[in-house]
């Protein structure tokens, strides 16, 4: 398999920002203009504004808590969710601000950096979430009377908080074994309950109450029936012969349902069957004697699989010489080239791509859902074994991408393990990020202003 650098790769962290970063870059995907009055925050006091917060060396003032409760109000009107009342808005949005402050301060502090060309992909990257040209943003910006050196300065804050919580939140996470233990055994349950059924039956009916010499003269019939089917005899023509259900001419086949809807004997008894297996014994329920066949299961998996796919890539990253626009037609012009034939993928990914696959004609190898960035990821999932994606624009440029294969592979022991540790990691995030912002917090100087008489 093809070694991908490891900056290609994404870990979990770096799928979250803050509560603020809401306010931020990420406010873009839900319409430009909400976005914009959000990320359009000053250190200083404009006219008629005043300063609502010292926060260590930084400001907070009253025109911020103004323009993130009028975005708020937009997106809620927007999703048609409601709002908590006035004060309490203000105060959630005051402090969301104070947070972020505390946290940039930190970063700082820390010797968290974010250079020109991480934040130049990080401009990029929302200009092509909302279908902008860089001119297009510069002049949004401009209608929403801010310009692009304060959404730069705003959008470098949102990237220095999140590094500082990736760097600084994970590792006070702790998983137990025993919390592993519990969460793949849930996961099993689940998956056992989820999983679809088709079971058979033979059915050797016993009347209610019936005497000992009846029971046991029913029971011959039905062990008769499963001798002629371990012998070889069909289900199905045993079934049609010998069962006394209703579903007898169709073989004693029940029909696809969720294991929940199965009689709880049926399920039982066939949860650890192999698909074509038969009961052992006839068993014994109210009705009578049942001889079960597992025909398929779909489902039920317990995350014990997973979909692997092998794709190939050329990246062009995207610096003042070349812009995401530029990269994208010229990618354009590279898909044109390999669907006529005229070009190889491989070939063009060796002279031209920009990562460290180009060498093996951009093959990444077998990746598994999560190795790579989300932008990256949709695209390779949306497209068909053979197909080639349109230019795709992430953090470390513009991806030209094809599927070449996708399998279905067991996980072993350990994998489902790791798997159910960073499932357990981001259950437990929410809690750490707020015990270390307070903590944070407590440690910072925050002097409350009120407003002017």
């Amino acid at each position: 398999m093809t070694h991908r650098p490891p900056s290609f790769q994404l870990a979990a962290a770096r799928r979250r920002l803050t509560a603020g970063l809401a306010a931020g870059m990420l406010a873009w995907a839900a319409g430009p203009g909400a976005a914009l009055a959000q990320t359009a925050p000053t250190a200083t006091a404009l006219t008629g504004d005043y300063i609502a917060a010292v926060v260590n060396q930084e400001l907070v003032t009253a025109g911020e808590v103004g323009r993130r409760m009028e975005a708020a109000r937009a997106n809620a009107a927007r999703q048609g969710f409601r709002l908590p009342p006035e004060a309490d808005l203000r105060r959630q949005v005051f402090d969301t601000l104070i947070e972020e402050r505390v946290i940039i301060t930190a970063a700082r502090e820390s010797g968290v950096r974010v250079d020109e060309a991480e934040l130049d992909r990080a401009v990029q990257s929302v200009a092509a979430q909302n279908r902008f040209t860089m001119e297009q943003l510069r002049e949004r910006l401009r209608a929403d009377g801010t310009d692009l050196t304060r959404f730069r300065a705003t959008l470098r804050d949102q990237l220095l908080i999140e590094k500082l919580r990736e760097r600084e939140v994970y590792p006070r996470i702790r998983i137990s074994d025993e919390e592993i233990e519990q969460h793949l055994a849930q996961q099993r349950a689940a998956a056992a309950a989820d999983a679809q059924l088709n079971v058979a039956q033979i059915l050797v009916a016993v009347p209610e109450g019936a005497a000992e010499p009846l029971v046991s003269a029913r029971r011959a019939v039905a062990e008769a029936a499963l001798a002629r089917v371990r012998a070889g005899e069909s289900f199905d023509r045993v079934a049609r012969e010998i069962s006394e259900d209703g579903n007898r001419e169709r073989g004693g086949e029940i029909g696809l349902r969720p294991a929940s809807r199965l009689p709880d004997l049926f399920s039982a008894a066939v949860k650890d069957f192999k698909v074509g297996e038969v009961s052992a014994t006839p068993l014994r329920s109210g009705a009578g004697f049942h001889i079960l066949k597992l025909l398929e299961r779909r489902g039920g998996a317990s995350g014990s699989t997973v979909m692997q796919t092998r794709a190939r890539h050329l990246l062009l990253r995207t610096s003042p010489q070349l812009s995401a626009d530029v990269a994208t037609r010229r990618l354009a012009e590279y898909r044109v080239a390999i669907e006529s034939g005229q070009r190889s993928f491989e070939d063009l990914a060796r002279q031209f791509s920009e990562d460290g696959s180009a060498a093996a004609g951009g093959d990444l190898g077998w990746t598994t859902p999560g190795a790579m960035v989300p932008e990256f990821e949709t695209a390779m999932n949306a497209l068909a074994v053979g197909g080639i994606s349109p230019p795709v624009l992430s953090r470390f440029g513009v991806h030209l991408i094809q599927v070449l294969e996708r399998r279905e592979v067991a996980l072993d022991l350990r994998q489902m393990r790791e798997q159910a540790r960073n499932v357990l990691r981001e259950q437990k995030f929410e809690q750490a990020y707020i015990d270390w912002a307070k903590e944070l917090r407590a440690r910072a100087y925050v002097e409350l202003r009120d407003p002017p008489q």
